[in-house]
C-alpha cells in the first residue's frame, strides 16, 4: 500500500506538482492529426495535465497549443477566427501566433509596441509518426522527439491510432497494462487457443521478475508450461506511461496514457503496419477478441458522437451481458478494451492504494510507482532531470512472449535485448 502523501505524489500532475513537472519534461502524445485537418482549420478545446488549452493548425500547416483564456481579458480562444498565421480573439481583436506571441493588436493606437509585451502561454508542438505531440516542460530544457519501435519506422506516418477518454486517473489504468497476473481472469475467453498458449489459463500462478533499464523497466512473468518448458510474457514500460504488451507488439504496438487531469485519463492504442517478416497471429481471431468485435456489434464499441468517451461507460454499466459472463468469456464485456476500463474505473476516480493489499505478483506494479515517484522527487528536490529525453533511441523497446526451457529472467532478457539491437542496427 502507499501512504496518502505518496498516493497523491503518484496521482497528481497539475501544474507545479512533482509528478507533473516530471511528465512535462517529455514529449507526450495529444491529439490524433486529424482533429487539426487542415490549414485554418477549426481551434479545438484540449485539456492535459490539468490545462485547459485551444489547439489549432495555422495557416502554414503548424500545430499549436495555446492557453484558453486570452492575455487581454480573458474571453475563450476556442471561439477564435484562424486566418492568415494566428488565432485572433473575436472579443477585442488580439491575434496569436503558434508560439503565443501576439502579432496583431488593432484596438491599440498604431505607433504602440504594447503588443512586443503580450504573449500568451503557449507550447511547442510536431506532428510526428501518426500523432501530434505537445511538449510542456521549460524552453531550455526541450528534448529531442523520442524514437518509440513505431517511430523509427519508415513507414511509421501510416501507423494506426485509436484515442479515447477514460473517468479515471492515469496511474490506474497503468498499473493494469503491466499487471500479467490479470490475464487468466479479466481477458479469459471460453475456448478461445490463444488465452491457453503456454498454461495461460490452466495455471495462474507465475514467478515475477523486474529489471530497471535505460527506458524505464522489464517485466518478465513465468508460468509452468508443458515438457518442463516456461511460458514467459515479458512487458516493456517505457517512460512516463508507454507499454508494449507481450503477444500483442512486434513491429511497435503499444498503448500511452496520458493525464488529462486527476480525475480522467486519454488512452492511446498504437498500430503501425503489420511488418513483412512479422510472423502471423497464432490465432487469426486475436485482435477481434482483444478489440471486442468477434462479440460485440462495432457501434456499441466506439465513441459517443462528438465526444471521446466511449458508448460502453460507467454511466450504462458498459452495456454488460451477463448470459455472455456464462458462455463465452469470464466477464460480461467484449474484449480486453472495454475489460480493462471497466475494472480500472471501478476503483473510483483516485484509487485509494492505502487501502490496498500488495502480494508478489504485484511486483511491477511496486517497482512503477517507486521509479515514476523517486524520478519526479528527484527532479524537484535535486534538480536531476531525467537522463531518458537526451537520448531518443532509448525509447525503442520489444516485449517478449515465448515459450522456452530458459528459467532465468536476467539471461532471458540480454539476450534478447543483444538480438533486438543487433537486428536495429542493421536496419539503420
Amino acid at each position: 500500500m502507499l501512504s496518502r502523501e505518496d498516493n497523491a505524489l503518484l496521482s497528481q500532475t497539475g501544474p507545479g506538482t512533482p509528478m507533473g513537472e516530471l511528465f512535462r519534461r517529455f514529449w507526450l502524445p495529444a491529439l490524433l492529426p486529424s482533429e487539426l485537418p487542415a490549414q485554418d482549420s477549426d481551434p479545438i478545446r484540449f485539456r492535459i495535465l490539468g490545462e485547459d488549452l485551444i489547439a489549432f493548425r495555422d495557416s502554414n500547416g503548424r500545430p499549436g497549443f495555446i492557453q484558453n483564456n486570452c492575455p487581454h481579458r480573458g474571453a475563450s480562444l476556442f471561439f477564435g477566427r484562424n486566418e492568415e498565421g494566428g488565432l485572433r480573439c473575436v472579443y477585442h481583436g488580439w491575434k496569436f501566433d503558434t508560439q503565443g506571441y501576439c502579432i496583431d493588436m488593432p484596438n491599440e493606437p498604431a505607433e504602440s509596441d504594447f503588443k512586443s509585451k503580450v504573449k500568451a502561454t503557449a507550447y511547442p508542438a510536431r506532428d510526428y509518426a501518426g500523432l501530434t505531440w505537445i511538449y510542456m516542460g521549460p524552453p531550455d530544457k526541450e528534448p529531442p522527439l523520442p524514437t518509440y519501435q513505431w517511430c523509427a519506422r519508415e513507414d511509421r506516418d501510416q501507423t494506426t491510432v485509436t484515442k479515447w477518454m477514460q473517468d479515471s486517473n492515469y496511474a490506474q489504468a497503468l498499473e493494469g497494462n503491466i499487471d500479467s497476473s490479470h490475464v487468466g481472469f479479466l481477458h479469459k475467453t471460453f475456448d478461445q487457443a490463444t488465452f491457453r498458449q503456454g498454461g495461460r489459463l490452466q495455471n495462474t500462478q507465475q514467478v515475477t521478475a523486474t529489471r530497471e533499464t535505460d527506458f524505464g523497466f522489464v517485466y518478465g512473468a513465468r508460468r509452468d508450461a508443458p515438457d518442463g518448458e516456461y511460458y514467459w510474457r515479458v512487458t516493456t514500460y517505457a517512460m512516463p506511461t508507454f507499454t508494449q504488451i507481450a503477444s500483442q507488439s512486434r513491429g511497435g504496438n503499444g498503448i500511452f496514457v496520458i493525464p488529462r487531469d486527476d480525475e480522467t485519463h486519454w488512452w492511446f492504442t498504437v498500430r503501425p503496419p503489420r511488418l513483412p517478416d512479422e510472423p502471423a497471429p497464432r490465432d487469426p481471431n486475436f485482435m477481434k477478441i482483444l478489440d471486442g468485435t468477434a462479440i460485440a456489434d462495432p457501434a456499441t464499441l466506439g465513441l459517443i458522437p462528438g465526444t471521446w468517451r466511449r458508448v460502453r461507460n460507467k454511466d450504462n454499466d458498459y452495456l454488460l451481458d451477463r448470459e455472455m459472463q456464462r458462455t463465452y468469456n469470464y466477464t460480461v464485456l467484449p474484449g480486453n478494451r472495454a475489460q480493462d476500463q471497466a475494472v480500472t474505473e471501478s476503483m473510483g476516480a483516485i484509487c485509494d492504494r492505502t487501502q490496498e493489499h500488495l502480494g508478489a505478483a504485484d511486483t511491477a506494479i511496486i517497482v512503477m510507482r517507486r521509479l515514476l515517484m523517486r524520478m519526479a522527487l528527484r527532479l524537484v528536490e535535486d534538480n536531476t532531470e531525467p537522463e531518458l529525453v537526451q537520448h531518443p533511441d532509448w525509447f525503442d523497446t520489444q516485449p517478449m512472449d515465448l515459450t522456452t526451457a530458459e528459467g532465468d529472467f536476467q539471461r532471458l532478457w540480454d539476450e534478447h535485448e543483444r538480438a533486438f539491437k543487433t537486428a536495429r542496427a542493421a536496419r539503420s
